[in-house]
């Protein structure tokens, strides 16, 4: 069937003239009919055409497509395919970060790419006029819908399509690599069975052996990974030696670099004829590489590919491998998911790798059948043949995967509590039969019916009802005695920012103490249920400790009682190092290769603790938090943490400002472009930096009000005025007397506000009054200023 035939309007949006045997037998109910699809197929078989032909569809009648992506570096992938559909006329938006999004062009998009995680939490918020794009979606296809087996993101592929259904039921067309259990998912989804295909391999275009291969685990981990790598060599070599290639999946980036490394020599050493050094033309695209690690390596035949890679270079790379310049090619699982870039052999040499939120980790079992399935170039090979390589220990259950097979299961109830707080949050529930009715529309529900021993489906309801139990208990949940349910501030809260429910209970703790402090804060981040899996090497202990010394010598928390960090284990003893030495962009070498991802999540808990402490505190602890986000995320010292507010302003720029004396935004608008000029910067950049520091806030205080002094025994009630020459910002305005808090309130500060100061003669000799002013969304230090009047 001919691409043209079947759909005219859309024949350019296709990259090949004919459709194959597994797309000719779904493209009638994809394209004549509004059922529900699911379809499982081997790998490389040509799902992707699938979801296309939906779109088209969608597209011809007027509707919005959400292509549900699994992973992130998949979605910009689609962009760049997709522009065959820009070329017709449509448009397609990726939707990333919460920052980069642009609500105008995710309205107006007729494809929208996103990952589970964006989808959940568009739909979180999608009553806001931000993400009200989120309930104008027609068709959802969700790619590779196994990834529901996965025990860190299932639930939230499981929840966000639940919600989507009860949102705008669009029609959904689900992706699969192949599975035992498809009808599960047929059944949760409501497709037919005339619309739910089971393709099993002989639709593979190319026939797949597969088999385990081990080796004995030894005392040093390191040398275990030669050994594997040897053993990877030994399979891939035959193929090789035949114009064959092999494709080597490893368990991170710098594993990736130092194998092609490794196999650049011993490929000489055993004599192996691979390479293209006399190839003057491909030696001089190869020099076009950025990354100087990867040029050395092709040369020779050999090279590597991750998400760390510049685009250009990872192009560069799946190109020489199509035209057979690369013979062996080691990549991380980006791969797997995504480039469909077959070989003929592919090897897992791990089978473990180490997650810096999790310690280490069993590669999933979609994972790995995933990169098995890109064994076999259509075109060029009969058979495929694909190796796991992995310790006798493991060597029968890799087995049984590989002849069963995996079901595929739901993981909602690890997470339950927070997913039905998410649910009750949102209002999509309102009272018990809502939670019940919700239930019954997950894939937990299909599955439990499915496999009621497993799951203990008769008590099922129970479960849930003593959830809600624990919400209610826990004050996420508020229950009336109309068994009406509302969210708590909260429950909202937690929603909002994906807490782990122990997490925002710990956080409304802190929020509730008589003094928050920067060890707190940084302490109740670290001891995150977020964190609970990480764990610290021996080889890290001696940098945790360098960073947080001895618990013995630290000072006193001003004044009050000594830091103490005894309630956290190494794990999160190490997630505090890291945040501890970010805050002055220290780390130690040794803490450096999780820094990023810990950083990471770390900020994130910090933007939650900040809404936290404002809404249960107040505006001085949220500003707290707020300068040791920016601290954290710049590695700048507490004086030159206000500048990050100003843009173009980054950590660098930050210090030098701050060295020379200027530490607030308002020094900067003083100082004028002709003295920033003179301390260094361009006359432009100096332009800018004083243009961008006046749209923040300038604050002064006025005194005038108060008297100099006061009669002892006499009172008199006076007005303090504090005005803003800046830009605008919601502030915290706080008034003390001899360290007392006499008054404090929130408000917009745009120009003046003035604030009611009692003045009483008091037996003290003198008044000490304080206005400070906080921000509780910028990482500006308080402002402060002070005024004495005299008892006489």
């Amino acid at each position: 069937m001919k691409v043209a035939d079947a759909v005219p309007e859309f024949a350019d949006a296709f990259d090949f003239e004919e459709f194959n045997r597994m797309q000719r037998e779904a493209l009638p109910v994809l394209v004549d009919s509004d059922h529900n699809v699911v379809a499982s197929a081997p790998t490389a078989s040509g799902k992707t055409a699938l979801a296309e032909l939906a779109i088209c569809k969608t597209l011809s009648e007027g509707g919005t497509a959400l292509f549900i992506a699994p992973m992130r570096a998949l979605t910009n992938e689609k962009e760049s395919e997709w522009e065959r559909f820009e070329d017709l006329g449509y448009s397609v938006y990726v939707v990333t970060g919460e920052r980069d999004l642009n609500p105008r062009r995710a309205r107006h998009a007729d494809v929208l790419v996103m990952t589970p995680e964006k989808v959940d939490s568009a739909t979180r918020k999608h009553g806001s006029r931000r993400y009200d794009f989120v309930t104008d979606v027609d068709c959802s296809i969700i790619d590779e819908v196994h990834l529901l087996d996965s025990e860190r993101r299932g639930g939230v592929l499981e929840v966000t399509v639940s919600r989507l259904r009860r949102l705008c039921d669009p029609r959904f067309v689900a992706l699969s690599a192949t599975m035992p259990n498809v009808g599960d998912v047929a059944d949760w989804l409501d497709a037919p069975p005339e619309a739910t295909f089971a393709f099993g391999d002989d639709y593979r275009p190319v026939d797949l052996q597969t088999g385990v291969k081990t080796y004995t685990h030894g005392e040093n981990s390191f040398a275990d990974k030669y050994r594997r790598l040897y053993r990877a060599l030994d399979l891939a070599e035959p193929h090789v030696r035949e114009d064959g290639q092999a494709l080597v999946f490893v368990a991170s980036r710098q594993d990736a670099v130092s194998a092609a490394a490794k196999t650049r020599d011993e490929l000489a050493e055993r004599d192996v004829p691979v390479g293209s050094r006399g190839d003057y033309d491909f030696h001089q695209a190869a020099e076009e590489l950025g990354d100087d690690d990867l040029r050395k390596a092709v040369l020779d035949g050999v090279a590597f590919h991750h998400a760390g890679l510049s685009k250009a270079d990872r192009d560069r790379v799946e190109s020489w491998f199509r035209e057979g310049k690369i013979a062996i090619l080691f990549s991380t699982s980006t791969l797997a998911w995504g480039v469909n870039l077959p070989a003929r052999c592919v090897i897992v040499r791990d089978t473990k790798y180490h997650d810096p939120l999790e310690g280490e980790v069993d590669i999933s079992p979609l994972d790995l059948l995933q990169m098995l399935g890109r064994a076999g170039r259509p075109g060029y090979d009969d058979v495929g043949y694909g190796w796991v390589v992995c310790d006798r220990s493991d060597a029968d259950r890799y087995r049984r995967l590989l002849r069963e097979g995996t079901e595929i299961e739901s993981h909602l109830a690890a997470d339950l509590d927070a997913h039905l707080n998410a649910e009750i949050a949102m209002g999509t529930v309102d009272d018990l039969d809502d939670v019940l009715s919700w239930l019954e529309t997950t894939y937990y529900y299909v599955r439990a019916s499915s496999e009621p021993a497993a799951y203990d489906f008769d008590g099922l309801r129970d479960r849930v009802r003593g959830t809600l139990e624990s919400l209610v208990d826990r004050g996420f949940v508020a229950m009336g005695e109309d068994l009406a349910i509302d969210p708590t501030p909260l429950g909202r809260l937690a929603s909002k920012y994906y807490l782990r429910l122990s997490t925002a209970a710990a956080f409304h703790d802190l929020a509730e103490r008589d003094r928050i402090d920067a060890d707190a804060v940084l302490e109740t981040v670290a001891a995150a249920a977020e964190f609970d899996s990480v764990s610290a090497r021996q080889s890290e202990a001696d940098a945790v400790d360098a960073v947080l010394g001895s618990e013995a010598s630290k000072p006193p928390r001003g004044g009050g009682e000594a830091a103490d960090t005894d309630h956290l284990d190494d794990g999160g003893r190490k997630v505090l190092a890291i945040l501890r030495a970010s805050t002055s962009d220290s780390v130690p070498a040794d803490l450096r290769s999780d820094a990023w991802i810990i950083r990471r999540n770390a900020l994130r808990l910090l933007a939650a603790l900040r809404e936290f402490l404002d809404r249960f505190a107040g505006p001085r602890a949220a500003n707290l938090a707020r300068r040791l986000e920016a601290r954290i995320e710049h590695g700048v010292s507490r004086d030159a943490v206000s500048l990050t507010a100003v843009d173009g302003v980054g950590a660098g720029r930050a210090s030098t400002l701050a060295t020379g004396g200027h530490s607030r935004p308002a020094d900067l608008v003083a100082a004028g472009a002709d003295e920033l000029t003179a301390a260094g910067l361009s006359e432009g950049v100096a332009e800018r930096i004083v243009d961008a520091a006046a749209d923040l806030p300038d604050v002064s205080v006025s005194w005038a009000d108060l008297p100099d002094a006061v009669a002892a025994g006499d009172s008199e009630m006076c007005e303090v005025r504090v005005r803003n020459d800046g830009g605008g910002a919601r502030v915290g305005v706080r008034v003390t007397v001899n360290g007392v808090e006499m008054h404090e309130k929130t408000a917009y500060l745009s120009d003046v506000t003035t604030v009611p100061v009692g003045v009483f003669g008091a037996d003290a000799d003198e008044l000490d009054f304080r206005v400070e002013v906080s921000f509780p969304e910028l990482p500006i230090r308080p402002f402060v200023d002070g005024q004495t009047v005299r008892v006489v």
